[in-house]
């Protein structure tokens, strides 16, 4: 029998594997992802297929431009280094929300002139197609159907997310898990995975928990955990690769 919070997700995990996170204060989250912020912008590009170099996208995000590479992919890295910016501001300001305004505005900022319709939901402009997932060997996946207005999706997303914050007790947990949910329901054409990593890290530091970022090392092994939960929806291993991903983990962490 499916669970209600399953229900609402679209896909379950076994929660007794869940660890949570030490919270510290949000200044000093903040203070660790703005020091990181080149390592998180480099991460999320290697994970996309981004060939520029850690040196590369730190000269980009300095503000200096490099040569060498396609237009694109400058771009691609420029634009998740403002998201990253803006998703500080709000956590600093105190405006984060786990909501639709919010994430339609790092989509707009993290996928413009890369996505159809960037921040705004499947449906709601004059795109109707429905998009999927290549899973390689495995086929491909199919999210909800893109229907015109774009309402089953914005419906999906308010019962998903108050299912989280009713049914979930711990940041962390719900933070992975909206991350996961935000992947798996594909609200936008495109930039999910990086839109949803960027609010499961701005719940995170409003929490005063770390932020979160998959190092480009562990690309592959984070494509097969993404391939396993699409296939499967179950999310017990990729909870447990990204906490593995926490600052918690690193050997020496304080």
């Amino acid at each position: 029998m499916v669970n209600s919070l399953a229900a609402a997700l679209g896909f379950d995990w076994d929660r007794t594997t869940v660890d949570s996170a030490t919270r510290h204060t949000v200044p000093r989250a903040l203070w660790r992802y703005r020091r990181s912020l080149a390592e998180f912008v480099w991460d999320a590009a290697v994970l996309e297929g981004n060939p520029l170099t850690y040196p590369e996208v730190l000269t980009l995000v300095g503000g200096i431009t490099v040569g060498g590479h396609r237009i694109g992919d400058a771009q691609q890295v420029i634009r998740l280094a403002q998201a990253a910016g803006r998703l500080a501001d709000l956590v600093a300001e105190d405006e984060f929300a786990l909501g639709r305004a919010i994430s339609d505005e790092l989509h707009e900022l993290t996928a413009r002139d890369e996505a159809a319709e960037a921040g705004h939901f499947r449906g709601e402009g004059r795109l109707l197609r429905t998009p999927w997932v290549d899973l390689g060997a495995d086929g491909r996946y199919v999210p909800p159907e893109t229907e015109a207005g774009g309402a089953n999706l914005r419906d999906l997303h308010t019962r998903g997310v108050d299912a989280l914050l009713t049914e979930v007790a711990e940041p962390f947990e719900q933070a992975l898990a909206y991350y996961l949910f935000a992947a798996l329901q594909q609200f936008y054409f495109d930039g999910n995975k990086r839109t949803g990593r960027a609010m499961m890290n701005g719940h995170l530091m409003a929490h005063g928990i770390d932020a979160i970022s998959v190092p480009a090392a562990r690309r592959s092994e984070f494509g097969r955990g993404m391939v396993s939960f699409y296939r499967t929806r179950d999310a017990t291993g990729m909870f447990a690769f990204l906490a593995s991903c926490h600052p918690d983990r690193e050997p020496g962490a304080r």
